[in-house]
């Protein structure tokens, strides 16, 4: 085996069926022992006879598997399968589509769209503050408003018409942290840096208007100004930051093609998960551990998916 990662057919020969699939997930999730995701309880579960996997909660009389309470539950998907689809989605620089997962793991493509949003599911929820100095921009995704169909042009401007805004935050040398948001005015950009940077930290923008009144008493707040062709200064730069909206595109664009406005912010957790806890220096069997971590409490049906 490779000191920094493992081939899929190492992969296959780790969890060749749905039994060794469901050993190691159940190590993972619980590595006391089953607890029911019901009542929280661990200490009066009982194995169900004859049905490896099934376990029995004394106190609620809840019946359940590690599937329960997690993006697994009431899927057909067998959860080696689930394992194999973790493995494309941390190793795939730029991501995977529905139509090539569906063909590796053998389902339909609808099946493959909704595992994949499944996942981007359990790759939310950072709660850790960034700190040190921390570059943020913003980017907008969405179609050109030249490329569309003349019905579909809302002719209101160029810019950022009609397309979705993300923002996203990078400690230098460290984790960073994406977001959709609805609009890049100074109320949602400053509300979303205070919520996500340690007081204290030093803040690195470009001269957008929006920035301005940052610094002062909880960050120390520099700029450089690329309406004058400036973009590193003394070591003042967003080109950290900027990289992440690089692979983010090129990934929307030439692996997804597009995410709708309803569907981006998924896509922004599973970008943003990659370049963390997914990073290529880490083990794949590590980046794996840490996706397995996140399913727990993230169930997600496909009416809610598509509501």
């Amino acid at each position: 085996m490779s000191k920094s990662t493992i081939s899929t057919f190492e992969l296959f020969q780790m969890f060749p069926d749905q039994d060794a699939a469901r050993v190691y997930l159940e190590g993972r999730l619980w590595p006391k022992g089953p607890v029911c995701p019901c009542c929280g309880l661990g200490e009066r579960v009982t194995v169900r006879k004859g049905k490896p996997g099934f376990y029995l909660c004394n106190q609620c009389k809840e019946d359940f598997t590690v599937r329960t309470g997690t993006i697994f539950e009431r899927s057909h998907v067998p959860l080696h399968k689930w394992l194999y689809a973790m493995y494309l989605l941390v190793t795939a620089r730029k991501g995977i589509s529905s139509m090539q997962l569906a063909k590796e793991i053998g389902i339909t493509q609808k099946s493959a769209w909704f595992v994949l949003h499944r996942l981007r599911e359990a790759c939310g929820d950072d709660l850790a503050k960034l700190q040190g100095i921390v570059e943020v921009d913003e980017a907008y995704f969405g179609g050109l408003e030249k490329n569309k169909h003349e019905s579909k042009k809302l002719k209101a401007g160029r810019g950022a018409v009609g397309k979705s805004g993300v923002l996203a935050m990078r400690e230098r040398g460290g984790k960073m942290k994406a977001m959709q948001i609805e609009d890049a005015d100074t109320d949602t950009l400053h509300r979303a840096i205070h919520a996500n940077v340690e007081v204290g930290s030093a803040i690195h923008t470009d001269d957008a208007a929006a920035y301005k009144g940052i610094g002062g008493l909880f960050f120390d707040h520099e700029t450089v100004n690329h309406t004058a062709g400036e973009y590193v200064r003394d070591g003042v730069t967003t080109n950290g930051v900027e990289s992440v909206f690089a692979v983010m595109k090129r990934g929307i664009i030439g692996v997804y093609h597009h995410a709708s406005k309803k569907h981006l912010g998924r896509y922004v957790d599973e970008f943003a998960f990659r370049l963390n806890d997914g990073n290529v220096a880490r083990h794949t069997l590590d980046r794996l551990n840490s996706f397995v971590d996140g399913v727990a409490g993230k169930r997600l049906t496909y009416k809610n998916l598509i509501h």
